[in-house]
C-alpha cells in the first residue's frame, strides 16, 4: 500500500493534472476552462509547426543511423580476435557518461567558424572556405545530429554487445562450414536473433529523439531562428522563456506522448514475428 500510495501521488496525480491543464487557457496562474481551444491553436501556430517538423526531421535521420552504427560497432567488437577491443568498447561507450553540458560545450567550440572542426576541413581541402555550422539552418540540424549520435551510439551499442554474447556460437559456425559468407551471416543470422534488442533500442531512442532537449539547448538554443527548435525546447520556452503558458505547454507535451505511442506501436507491428 505505501507503494502503491506512493506511486499515485508521483507518477499518476501528475499525469491526471497535466490532462487537465492541457484543457486550461489564459497566461500565468489565470487559468480557465477552455475545451479544446488549445488543440485547435496547435493547427495554426507556426512555431509548433516548425518545431514538430524539425523534430521529426532529427528522429527521421538521426535514430536509424545511430541504430546501424551501434549494430556496425557491437558485431565488430564481439570479435574475439580484434587486439584491444576493451579499450574500443570503453572508449565508444565513454560519451553516453559525459556530461551533458561539459559535451555540450565542446561541441559548440569545435562547429564555431574558427573551430577545430572548420580547421581540420580546410587543412585537408575537403572544403573552401569554412561552414557556418552555428548560423545555417542546415548544418545547425547536421551538426545537431552529429552530436547526438556521437554521445548515445555507445550506449545502444553495449545492448547489442550483451545480446550477441548470449547467441549460441555453434549457430555461426554451422554457418561457416556450410559456406555461408559474412554479409549473409550477418543479415540473415545476427539481425533476427537481435530483433527484440533492435526493437528494444528503437523504442528507447525513438523516446529519447522526440523529447530531444538538452543538446539543442546548450549548443543552438534552438537556432538560428527556430532551425533547430524542438518539440522539447518549445515546451521549455512556453512555460519558463515567454509568458507562462501552462495549459498550452500541456498540450504540445501531449503531442509528444500522441507520437511516441503512435511510433511505438508502428515498431511492434513491424518487429512481430509473422503467424
Amino acid at each position: 500500500m505505501p507503494a502503491l500510495a506512493l506511486l499515485g501521488i508521483f507518477l499518476v496525480y501528475p499525469i491526471l493534472w497535466s490532462l487537465w491543464i492541457s484543457l486550461q487557457v489564459g497566461k500565468g496562474s489565470n487559468l480557465h476552462f477552455g475545451g479544446f481551444a488549445n488543440i485547435i491553436r496547435l493547427f495554426g501556430d507556426r512555431v509548433f509547426l516548425h518545431a514538430l517538423t524539425n523534430t521529426c526531421i532529427f528522429f527521421v535521420v538521426q535514430v536509424p543511423i545511430m541504430i546501424v552504427l551501434a549494430l556496425i560497432f557491437a558485431v565488430m567488437l564481439n570479435d574475439s580476435k580484434l587486439w584491444g577491443r576493451g579499450f574500443y568498447r570503453t572508449a565508444i561507450f565513454l560519451p553516453c557518461v559525459t556530461s551533458l553540458v561539459a559535451y555540450s560545450a565542446l561541441f559548440r567550440s569545435m562547429f564555431e567558424a574558427d573551430g577545430v572542426v572548420n580547421n581540420a576541413l580546410l587543412a585537408l581541402h575537403l572544403i573552401a572556405e569554412p561552414i557556418q555550422w552555428l548560423t545555417d539552418p542546415v548544418w545547425a540540424k547536421v551538426m545537431i545530429i552529429l552530436a547526438i549520435t556521437w554521445r548515445w551510439t555507445g550506449y545502444n551499442m553495449i545492448f547489442y554487445l550483451a545480446a550477441l554474447q548470449n547467441i549460441d556460437q555453434s549457430i555461426y559456425e554451422a554457418a561457416r562450414i556450410d559456406g555461408i559468407p559474412a554479409r549473409a551471416r550477418f543479415l540473415r543470422l545476427t539481425v533476427p536473433l537481435l530483433k527484440p534488442v533492435i526493437l528494444f533500442t528503437s523504442i528507447i531512442s525513438t523516446i529519447g529523439t522526440l523529447q530531444l532537449f538538452d543538446e539543442v539547448n546548450n549548443i543552438t538554443q534552438g537556432g538560428p531562428g527556430d532551425a533547430t527548435l524542438t518539440l522539447s525546447l518549445y515546451i521549455y520556452n512556453l512555460t519558463f522563456q515567454f509568458m507562462p503558458s501552462f495549459g498550452y505547454s500541456a498540450t504540445v507535451s501531449y503531442v509528444i506522448v500522441a507520437m511516441v505511442a503512435v511510433l511505438s506501436f508502428l515498431q511492434f507491428m513491424v518487429a512481430r514475428e509473422k503467424s
